[in-house]
């Protein structure tokens, strides 16, 4: 946003009034207010318990409800109206993910003279899926509103045309969608990133290096370390890794003397009831796994339920030996670029499952697998663990080479100079 000299329309976080907009550290933010039945009806309701859920492969059922849809059209009519307000003429906007998805057509209604781009973060479902939603013609017209339309993925690209075609009278000309009234409307994949100079410089520092190795003897000093960072959700395959981990304790392939698994599990959405129960399940697991192989004051699994700094993480990421990153769907996971930004050492696996985003761009060096494949997940964990130096360093080069070459500032420069050109 400095960079770009721009206004950052947004909620604030809290329920009911919003300042004026105002300036501050070199932006200029412009809050949108929220009361706290919005919050529950198009926050926690239609943006997390219908459209979450339905665009991550359905891993808990989503929820249709005709008063969410309802709120969540006014927010999005409430968001596009601030934009209209704000922009110059002939301005570019740039609506970010899932929750304002209907903005781009709304602001386009009020603003003819905008140019205006879309950002989904998250994974874009298959006509099968996208189908069951009640409101699906209204989602992709919304979506159609932007001349550019950005996903994470080719494939995710691939959906919405094909859907723009079934649902809502586009027709897909060279890799261009045109619309009845001749407009035209570019989908493609801009696979996000991390700052890449943020996470180095902190892997550089010595008070984080020596926290790092803080870590390692807090943890017994064991031989291996896995390392698991997540939002505790059910599409980040969390139980699918204590799973794995359980058995190959229980079947000796490792001892808790040798490896320990610390799984960083982020509060997220704990108003909304999957979330509640997932985290009773997880709890769950890691208290029985403590219990069979665990002892007094080294349990096998560290499971932290907190947040934590950037300094706390990147020590996190240095004292990992295998970096698990087991979505069973996710848009990127950028948390896997971290653990390669931070691995200066050229030492260190990445685990990380072919249902992420980020598989596509750092499949050549690491370890990719099916997380619902438990004897496979176990196969692969054992394999990075036991990696020879010489082959961990070749692949954390690979790995290195790509991710510092494609950071947050390029995915920027990307996206928005092909919005500009349309």
């Amino acid at each position: 946003m400095r960079a770009y000299d721009g206004a950052w329309v947004g909620w604030t976080g809290s329920p009911d009034d919003a300042p004026p907009p105002f300036s501050t550290d070199d932006m200029d933010l412009v809050p949108v207010p929220l009361s706290a039945e919005e919050i529950a009806l198009y926050y926690e309701g239609f943006s997390n318990a219908t459209l979450w859920p339905l665009y991550h492969d359905v891993i808990v059922q989503p929820e249709y409800h005709r008063e969410w849809w309802d709120a969540y059209r006014a927010v999005n009519q409430r968001f596009a109206r601030a934009a209209a307000e704000v922009a110059a003429e002939n301005a570019v906007v740039f609506i970010q993910d899932y929750q304002l998805q209907l903005v781009p057509q709304l602001l386009r209604e009020l603003r003819p003279d905008l140019k205006i781009g879309f950002f989904l973060h998250i994974p874009f479902p298959p006509t099968e899926l996208f189908a069951q939603l009640p409101w699906r013609r209204q989602i992709l017209e919304g979506l159609l509103g932007a001349d550019l339309v950005g996903f994470q993925r080719a494939g995710a690209a691939s959906n919405f045309e094909a859907l723009a075609e079934n649902f809502a009278s586009a027709t897909l000309v060279d890799e261009t969608l045109v619309l009845d009234h001749g407009r035209e409307v570019l989908a493609r994949s801009f696979p996000i990133s991390i700052e890449v100079e943020e996470v180095a410089k902190l892997a550089d520092d010595p008070d984080v290096q020596q926290r790092a190795a803080t870590v390692r003897e807090e943890v017994g000093s064991p031989k291996y370390i896995l390392l698991g960072v997540d939002r505790l959700d059910y599409t980040k395959g969390i139980g699918h890794r204590l799973k794995a981990f359980g058995e190959l304790l229980a079947q000796g392939d490792i001892t808790p003397e040798e490896a320990v698994l610390v799984q960083v599990a982020t509060p997220s959405r704990e108003r909304v009831e999957a979330y509640q129960t997932l985290r009773d399940d997880v709890e769950l697991a890691v208290g029985r796994i403590n219990g069979d192989y665990g002892r007094i004051g080294h349990p096998a699994v560290h499971y932290l339920h907190s947040s934590y700094d950037r300094p706390e993480l990147v020590s996190l990421l240095l004292a990992a030996d295998v970096m698990v990153v087991t979505p069973l769907r996710d848009g990127m996971n950028l948390v896997a670029k971290e653990y390669v930004s931070a691995r200066s050492d050229l030492r260190g696996a990445l685990v990380l499952s072919e249902f992420a985003g980020a598989a596509d761009e750092m499949g050549d060096g690491a370890f990719l697998v099916n997380p619902h494949d438990i004897d496979g997940l176990k196969r692969t964990m054992l394999a990075a663990m036991r990696l020879a130096p010489d082959e961990a360093e070749q692949r954390m080069k690979l790995l290195r080479d790509h991710v510092l070459s494609h950071d947050i500032g390029r995915w920027a420069t990307e996206i928005l100079t092909a919005l500009r050109a349309i």
